[in-house]
């Protein structure tokens, strides 16, 4: 497990609703990885549930085991920080900002968010979505500051924003240069946007990628090779625009040990080497 855990993070989704972070963090470890991104879930990891003491131990203990945080990650499906209801959005950035202070006691360098969510059927205009996302990082932004952590947004189908032009604009227009971006190959195909172009699109924010599979009419977050994401020609243009970062196995499964650890053999095989987990772009 050595030589493949070493070049791979793992994204906790699969485990959040059997495993608390402080065990799932010592079952990773145990089998060689030393990069997780924690999902935010109650009874996973969730800032409610957590006294001062209860922080403090499960930083001590990861730091223990030689395992960094890359990331908290906001699964971004109970909540919508461009929701039309006041009440949602504020409850939803309330969520937000505890999640904010969670990471800088655990000493993680970034929160992970989405931009918000559309109604499918019919959306609030586009410019009023912009509106309430940028009074969302009006909030988060600064306070990530003061609690020495960051906010980066991910490119997610479900989301207002969905693509890597979408993204991109929408930060230059609000015009923070320290929010950074998650691009995640299996959204990015789902929403069929060529991951390799938009790796190159967003490589100025990239903080790091997340890597699972995925088809064109059902999405998914599946083990690699079960999809159509063309992870072959990744490796290269990571290569080509710099990228130093974490790659991060976001996969979702019944037997996540198992299919974490062939994703990552087949991922070597295709050329993935590994990248030091405490570094960004």
């Amino acid at each position: 497990m050595t030589s493949l855990s070493s070049a791979f993070a793992v994204n906790t989704y699969a485990y959040m609703q059997s495993r608390d972070a402080g065990d799932c963090i010592a079952h990773l470890a145990a089998r060689g990885y030393r990069a997780v991104e924690l999902m935010l879930f109650p009874g996973h990891l969730w800032p409610a549930e957590l006294s001062p003491g209860a922080r403090r131990d499960l930083r001590r203990a990861a730091e223990a085991l030689g395992v960094a945080i890359t990331t908290l990650n906001m699964p971004n499906i109970d909540i919508n920080v461009a929701a039309a209801a006041e009440e949602m959005r504020r409850y939803s950035l309330d969520q937000l900002a505890a999640s904010v202070e969670l990471a800088g006691e655990l000493g993680v360098p970034a929160l992970l968010i989405g931009p918000g969510k559309p109604n499918p059927l019919f959306p609030l205009p586009t410019e009023r979505m912009m509106g309430h996302f940028f009074a969302a990082l009006d909030r988060l932004v600064p306070l990530a500051a003061r609690h020495g952590t960051s906010i980066a947004i991910e490119n997610l189908p479900i989301a207002f924003l969905p693509g890597a032009d979408d993204l991109m604009d929408a930060l230059a227009r609000y015009g923070a240069p320290g929010i950074d971006i998650v691009y995640d190959l299996a959204n990015a195909v789902f929403h069929r946007e060529d991951p390799a172009w938009g790796l190159g699109r967003v490589r100025d924010r990239l903080r790091l990628i997340h890597l699972s599979d995925t088809g064109h009419e059902v999405y998914r977050h599946d083990p690699v090779g079960r999809g159509v994401v063309p992870f072959a020609r990744i490796p290269s243009v990571l290569d080509a625009i710099g990228y130093r970062g974490p790659s991060v196995l976001e996969i979702i499964s019944p037997t996540p040990d198992a299919d974490i650890e062939a994703s990552a053999a087949a991922l070597v095989s295709l050329g993935w080497a590994p990248r030091p987990h405490g570094a960004t772009a």
